[in-house]
Parts: structure tokens; C-alpha cells; sequence
């Protein structure tokens, strides 16, 4: 395993072969789950890693990552599997244990979609119950955008047109659009931070759902957010700027149309980790699903950089053929995975570990493939 921050470059390796490799790993993976409307894992975990990590993402399926991976296989011209996952969404948005209001969950149960949707859990031993988690029951905005981008591909605009008037009931801001809820029902919190990427995301969908209103509504956040050449990532709970530089607040815009190629190079130069890019200004190391944007973004702006960074996402590919979310062991974000909801505990730490992930892997062959899905 290489060293957190390494420049990990593969020999010459045409993009054409990344992208089939991806796309057959996930057609693989999703072979393997059964038929029907399906959600694929995200990380393959270490059944013997004994992590928290790998226990508490076993089962999990981010609707993010299924919908870029649905939108990596539409693509590559599969659309029968990508209609797969976006009939699961649709039918996890419609027969959810205890909403009826149009929201996704962060995540669900992989493999086929049951009706009621399960949610991912693990069983606690120390406790002697199940267990769920707080982020992955609750619902974000944009994870919820990118099933709308893959429901408006697919042209399944009912499920879509439920999310966006849920998003648009639930978390309208006075500019942009609120985080999402963090928990369990009946009374999840409200997350009132504002994320210039979530905002992103839903731009594009409300934009590709014909509801301009709405989507300039993100955009003017987003536009909001620009600064000195590069995007901060978004304001805080009390409403302040964050200037946190990350690598998705950074890109993304130039790759929606709402930012410029500048923006872009100026994100990838403060998020320069070798031959790659950090998650933050906070990470000490490679994040291979950011790597693999920033490749495909430094194409459309035609720096030379696309190479290297595909060269080292193809260097991190794992056995199942999958791409690992890190070059390192362990990432930090320089995030939390939600608030503390128990007075006097310490919010847990936002980290990515050397797994293969759905997301990276779904991103590589994007790039690879030269798509843009926020294009």
C-alpha cells in the first residue's frame, strides 16, 4: 500500500481501457446482486478489517453513489442496468418506512430493493440490538439531486418532480437550498449549513427537470460563493462563509457551467497532493473520487493534468475492479459525519479509507469515457 500523499502514476494506460474496466466492475457487481431494481454497495469492505468502518458500511448503498453509477452505465450505452437503479430509487422513494413526502434516504440496504426500502444497520453486539446510522438514514439534498439527474436521464420525471417539490417544501433557503435532516424519524434535525456543491447538484437536476426557477435559485448561491478566484465551500449553521477549499465546491462549478476553467485550476492547485488531489485543504494525501473529476475537468479545460491524474486513479484499482477511494489508508476531510445527537460526545470524524468504492470507480469511468454528467 502506498504511502498517504504519494504520487501513484500507472505506465501508459489509454482511457478507453479505464472505462471499460469500470464499467464492467460495476456490471459485474450489480450481476452478482440478482435481478430487478437494485442498489450496488459502496465500498467492498475488509470482512476482516474489524474496523467501525467496515462494519457500518457493509450493507450500505449511497443513493449518490448508485445514481453516478447509473449515469456511468447510461454512458456506456447500458441503459437497461442503469434503469435498474433508477427504478430502485424510485421505489424506495415511494415505499420508505415512514416518509411519504418525496425525500430519499442517504442510503439504503444493497441488493435488490425491497418494498418497504431496508435500510443499511449492522447488529451491535456490546449493545445486543440492531443499529442504524444517523447520516445514512437521514436525507442530504444532494445525494437526493443526483437521483433527480438520473431519474431526468432516464426520463422518470414523477419520482423526480416528488424530489424537487420535497427539496423545495423542506429546505428552501432564502438563497439556495439547506442541507437536509441528520437522524431518525419522526424528528430528525434540520441541518441549516448550505453547501455550495449540494447547491451545484441541484442547479443541474432542476435545470435537466425544465424547473428554471428553482435551479436559478442554487445558482445564485453558488455564484454566491465565488471569492478570489475559487469557490468556498459553502456558510455555516449561523450563516457565516465557510473558506474551507474542497475539492467538489472547488470543481463542480466549472464543470455546471457555473464556474470558469480558472476556478477550477486554482481548486486543483490548492488540493495538489502529487499526483492527485486531496477531499480538502484539510487532507494529507490522494482522494481517488475527486482525482478522477478533477481528470476529467482538467480535460474540458485541456491542462495536460488529466493524464496524470487518470494515470493515477488506474494505478488504484482494486482486485474486484472497483477503484479505491484512497491512495493511502486513511483520508481526512476535515469534516464530521453529522452533529453529536448525545450531550458530551464528540461528533465523528468525516474519513475515507483504502476500500473500493462505487463512487470513485463510477467517477473514473466518467472521466475515462470523457462525460460530463453535470455538463
Amino acid at each position: 500500500m502506498a504511502a498517504a500523499g504519494a504520487a501513484v502514476v500507472a505506465p501508459a494506460l489509454a482511457a478507453e481501457p479505464l472505462a471499460d474496466a469500470c464499467v464492467l466492475a460495476v456490471r459485474s457487481q450489480m450481476a452478482a446482486l440478482g435481478d430487478g431494481p437494485v442498489l450496488l454497495n459502496s465500498y467492498i469492505v475488509d470482512a476482516h478489517g474489524g474496523t467501525d468502518f467496515d462494519v457500518t458500511q457493509a450493507d450500505a448503498a449511497y443513493v449518490y453513489d448508485n445514481a453516478l453509477a447509473g449515469l456511468l452505465l447510461l454512458a456506456a450505452g447500458y441503459a437497461d442496468e442503469a434503469r435498474r437503479i433508477g427504478t430502485a430509487l424510485a421505489l424506495a422513494q415511494a415505499h420508505d418506512r415512514f416518509y411519504s413526502d418525496g425525500r430519499l434516504r442517504n442510503a439504503y440496504q444493497a441488493g435488490v430493493m425491497a418494498t418497504p426500502a431496508k435500510l443499511p444497520g449492522w447488529w451491535d453486539q456490546k449493545a445486543g440490538r440492531w443499529a442504524e446510522d444517523p447520516y445514512q438514514v437521514g436525507s442530504q439534498s444532494g445525494p437526493v439531486a443526483w437521483a433527480m439527474l438520473l431519474w431526468a436521464a432516464l426520463g422518470m420525471k414523477a419520482p423526480a418532480d416528488a424530489a424537487g417539490d420535497w427539496l423545495d417544501d423542506q429546505l428552501r433557503a432564502g438563497s439556495g437550498y439547506y442541507g437536509g435532516f441528520y437522524g431518525f424519524e419522526p424528528r430528525p434535525l434540520e441541518l441549516t449549513w448550505q453547501s455550495t456543491e449540494q447547491n451545484v447538484d441541484l442547479a443541474v437536476a432542476f435545470t435537466r427537470l425544465g424547473r428554471a426557477e428553482d435551479a436559478g435559485h442554487a445558482a445564485g448561491f453558488v455564484h454566491a460563493m465565488a471569492a478570489g478566484g475559487r469557490f468556498a465551500a459553502g456558510l455555516t449553521p449561523g450563516g457565516a462563509r465557510n473558506a474551507m477549499l474542497a475539492a467538489d465546491a472547488g470543481i463542480w462549478p466549472f464543470l455546471a457551467g457555473l464556474g470558469s476553467a480558472d476556478s477550477a485550476m486554482a481548486a486543483v492547485r490548492g488540493l495538489r497532493q502529487g499526483g492527485g488531489i486531496g477531499f480538502s485543504d484539510a487532507s494529507a494525501g490522494v482522494w481517488l473520487e475527486g482525482t478522477a473529476f478533477a481528470a476529467l475537468a482538467m480535460k474540458q479545460a485541456g491542462s495536460p493534468l488529466a493524464a496524470t491524474f487518470l494515470g493515477t486513479v488506474a494505478a488504484n484499482v482494486a482486485p474486484c475492479g472497483y477503484v479505491y477511494a484512497t491512495v493511502g489508508p486513511v483520508l481526512s476531510t476535515g469534516l464530521t459525519v453529522g452533529p453529536s445527537l448525545e450531550p458530551g460526545v464528540a461528533p465523528l470524524a468525516f474519513e475515507y479509507y483504502r476500500r473500493p468504492a462505487l463512487s470513485a470507480t463510477a467517477w473514473a469511468g466518467l472521466a475515462a469515457l470523457g462525460v460530463n454528467p453535470l455538463g
